[in-house]
């Protein structure tokens, strides 16, 4: 008895040991990716694309101050920019950018051939994946999450007073937040599907293309279909309802209470499919 509870206490340390190393490797392919994602040739189109909605904002809250409207047209600012979130930021900004950066995060290291400098290291390569994975997740949040808050700002700056009280004493403040957590949560779903897209396609392009596809008719699909996106379980998120279209399937939003951990869930699906798919993956730079 007594040498077998040694046994457990030699290797409980051991296991111990095994997680702070993997730790340590994935915050530094995190520190290593995240320089690449802010700072390489790739991020001038992740940086002109985050920008796109806050110049909108920008001539959109121009025009409301010019027009004088400061104070009556709360609500209708709020859907309109409830529309212009969901069409522009999510299912364009956000879909597109993710695409960019996600997708790039292996078969961009395969064009540049430098890959294998990742698979002659010693690490494990599920570590590889979960370090790329999240140096991605935090290029995303932070850029997307600066255009869905600088597009918020401008949103009530045009509304003058009218804007910040609403913002400091009415439900804007909460509905900042619900914004940020959207366009966060969009950038979990869509990163880990453009990672695996990356994995598993040596051109990615068509299957990014087809997805779009998907994304863009879910409001046409029936309620069981609808389910089998990430666009629905955002749109059910939005703190202002985006009416869908008078052609649009009707389907009950699904609870944030489900919509969050489905999200997660389906995310760690995804990941764990890519570490199983970049276990078999065999390098071959002739063929790019």
């Amino acid at each position: 008895m007594s040498s077998s509870t040694e046994v457990i206490a030699e290797v409980r340390p051991s296991r111990e040991r095994q997680w702070s190393l993997w730790a340590g490797q994935i915050a530094a392919i995190m520190r290593l990716e995240v320089r690449k994602n802010f700072i390489g040739k790739r991020a001038i189109l992740i940086y002109l694309l985050a920008a796109v909605p806050i110049l909108l904002m920008a001539a959109l809250s121009a025009e409301i101050s010019w027009q004088q409207s400061r104070n009556s047209n709360i609500g209708e600012v709020n859907i309109i920019f409830a529309n212009l979130y969901e069409g522009l930021i999510l299912r364009t900004i956000v879909f597109f950018g993710c695409a960019w950066i996600f997708m790039n995060v292996f078969r961009g290291e395969v064009v540049d051939r430098s890959l294998h400098y990742y698979f002659l290291s010693p690490l494990r390569r599920e570590v590889l994946v979960c370090g790329k994975y999240l140096s991605g997740l935090v290029a995303s949040m932070v850029l997307f999450g600066i255009s869905t808050a600088g597009s918020l700002l401008f949103l009530y700056i045009g509304l003058g007073s009218a804007g910040r009280s609403y913002f400091a004493d009415g439900p804007g403040k909460s509905q900042a937040i619900a914004y940020l957590g959207i366009t966060a949560l969009g950038c979990v779903g869509y990163g880990a599907a453009f990672l695996v897209i990356g994995l598993f396609f040596r051109n990615p392009i068509i299957p990014a293309l087809v997805a779009y596809g998907w994304e863009s008719i879910n409001f046409l699909l029936p309620p069981v279909l609808k389910k089998i996106s990430v666009i629905h379980y955002l749109h059910s998120l939005s703190p202002v309802p985006v009416p869908e279209g008078p052609f649009a399937m009707v389907a009950e939003p699904t609870p944030a209470y489900l919509s969050i951990p489905g999200l997660l869930i389906v995310t760690a699906v995804v990941l764990a499919l890519a570490s199983f798919q970049i276990r078999r993956m065999e390098i071959k730079y002739g063929g790019e």
